[in-house]
This record gives C-alpha cells, sequence and structure tokens, in this order.
C-alpha cells in the first residue's frame, strides 16, 4: 500500500529538483548575461547624413579616455532669418534608447533639431557603427567624451548645452548633468533605477545578481538646472510612476508632460508636433 506514496514522493522530489535547477539557470544567466539585456548593442553603419539629404549633418569621431572610437553625427544650426545676433549657439546633446542607433532614429534626430541649435549625437560603444562594447561603464565614458567634443567645437556656447536622454539614454543624460555644467536636462521616458527596473520585470530574480546602477533618481537630487521630463501616460515598460518619482527628485525647477495615449516606444508619434514644440521652447527660453 505505501508503493504508490513513495512512487509519488520520488516524483515529487524530482520535480522540485528540476524546478530548483531550472531557477538557478536562470539566476546564473541572469547574472551572466544582464549587460546585453540592458545594452543589446545592435549594429548599423552609420549613415552619411547628407547622403540621406540633411544638408547640415557631419560624420564625426569622438575618442574615449580610454581610446575607444565613437562615431556620430553632428547637425549644424539652421539659423533662422534675421540671424542671430550672437556669435554662438546653444547645442542640444542627444542621448538614445538601448534598443536605437543613428541608423535607426536619425529622421526624428532631424525633426526635433530646434531652430538655431546644434545637435551631437553618438553611437554608444558596441551600438551602430561605434567600436567597444556595451557595458553602464561605457554609457558613461561615451557621455563624457560627447560632452566634452560637443565643448570643444567652435561657435558652441559652452553655458547653453542642453543633454536630452531617451529611456536608457535618460541614465546618460544624467550622468552628464549631474557632473557637467549643463542648461537644461530633457528626459523621455525615463526609470528610476536599474533595480526599480529589476523589481518591475524580473521579480522572481535575487536582488544580491544585480551588477548595473543606473541610478537616474539619486543623481536627480543633484540636479539644479531646469529639467523637462516627457512620458507616455500608457508606458508599460517602464511605468508612468517612474517619470513622476525621477521629475519629483529634481533639485531644481522641472515640468513634467504626460503624452496621452502613449506607450513606450511610440511617443514621437503619439507627442507629434505638441511634443516638438515643448522642447523646441525649453531650448530657446
Amino acid at each position: 500500500m505505501l508503493r504508490p506514496y513513495i512512487i509519488f514522493g520520488m516524483l515529487a522530489l524530482r520535480i522540485a529538483l528540476g524546478l530548483a535547477l531550472t531557477y538557478t539557470l536562470l539566476v546564473l544567466l541572469a547574472w551572466r548575461f544582464q549587460d546585453r539585456l540592458a545594452f543589446p548593442a545592435p549594429r548599423a553603419p552609420l549613415p552619411d547624413p547628407k547622403r540621406v539629404g540633411v544638408a547640415n549633418g557631419e560624420k564625426v569621431e569622438v575618442t574615449m579616455e580610454d581610446g575607444t572610437r565613437l562615431v556620430g553625427w553632428f547637425l549644424k544650426p539652421v539659423v533662422p532669418q534675421p540671424p542671430p545676433t550672437s556669435p554662438t549657439s546653444p547645442s542640444l546633446l542627444w542621448f538614445y534608447g538601448n534598443g536605437e542607433t543613428i541608423a535607426a532614429i536619425w529622421p526624428i534626430v532631424r525633426e526635433f533639431q530646434p531652430p538655431a541649435t546644434a545637435v551631437l549625437i553618438v553611437d554608444y560603444p558596441g551600438y551602430g557603427g561605434s567600436a567597444g562594447r556595451a557595458t553602464e561603464a561605457g554609457l558613461y565614458g561615451a557621455a563624457d567624451a560627447a560632452y566634452a567634443a560637443l565643448v570643444a567645437r567652435p561657435g558652441i556656447d559652452p553655458g547653453r548645452i542642453y543633454v536630452y536622454g531617451r529611456s536608457l539614454g535618460s541614465a546618460a543624460a544624467t550622468w552628464v548633468a549631474a557632473r557637467h555644467p549643463v542648461a537644461g536636462v530633457i528626459l523621455e521616458s525615463p526609470f528610476t533605477s536599474a533595480a526599480a527596473m529589476a523589481r518591475q520585470h524580473y521579480a522572481l530574480l535575487p536582488r544580491f545578481i544585480l551588477r548595473l546602477s543606473l541610478d537616474n533618481l539619486g543623481r536627480m537630487r543633484q540636479i539644479r538646472c531646469p529639467v523637462l521630463v516627457f512620458h507616455g501616460d500608457a508606458d508599460r515598460l517602464v511605468p508612468t510612476a517612474m517619470g513622476r518619482d525621477v521629475a519629483a527628485a529634481a533639485a531644481g525647477p522641472v515640468a513634467l508632460v504626460l503624452i496621452h495615449g502613449a506607450g513606450h516606444n511610440d511617443t514621437y508619434d503619439r507627442g507629434g508636433r505638441a511634443y516638438r514644440d515643448k522642447l523646441w521652447a525649453f531650448v530657446a527660453r
């Protein structure tokens, strides 16, 4: 009579051991490949701006402190008529999301370039046409190198440098703003931290395996320049509550703009001209 119970117990033990081994394997894989989850690093050749119809653009190279070569675009200011009296122009340093490259988003960069404002955008290490490996340290190193390259360009007003960061790029933007003088910060769909994103999407995994920081919330407390935050109110990847928390943590003046009906990847389409005009007004104020 005991035989069925013994068989059932052995079967239950095997199932439990199988689940434990599967979970352990998942934890090991998550620990090993978390950089790839955060930085998928798509590759794509850097397009020639003039060949795709961006007449005011040029290819540039930026070298990080460790010697890593990054490629990017510099868009000269489109000067209105009559031209401005200042010999220097404001500029916008653009940091894109984790699954993007310049090759993928250049039409958006062209459309959103503020009037009379220069734009610099570089592919992160391991992304697009840039050398190197995609890591959190590499993201910050690229951000510092891009800022230094922009400040060094003739005709750029170092007192009117703005930084724009979308999704993962928000971490690069807050990094720059917490370490360098900037006139303003524009964040689109920002998250609070890597730990908060892990709780949101990988709740079953233990916290101690997380090596990434990406602490936007902590850096916002150090940023005293004006901040403009955009966030879709239907964002399921980075919840709208995170955008609210990031805005609330700003040490200086901040404005939060919710884009009705927008998820994580359609903010440009949903926001349209109203989104663009708010960005332009922020840079031109």
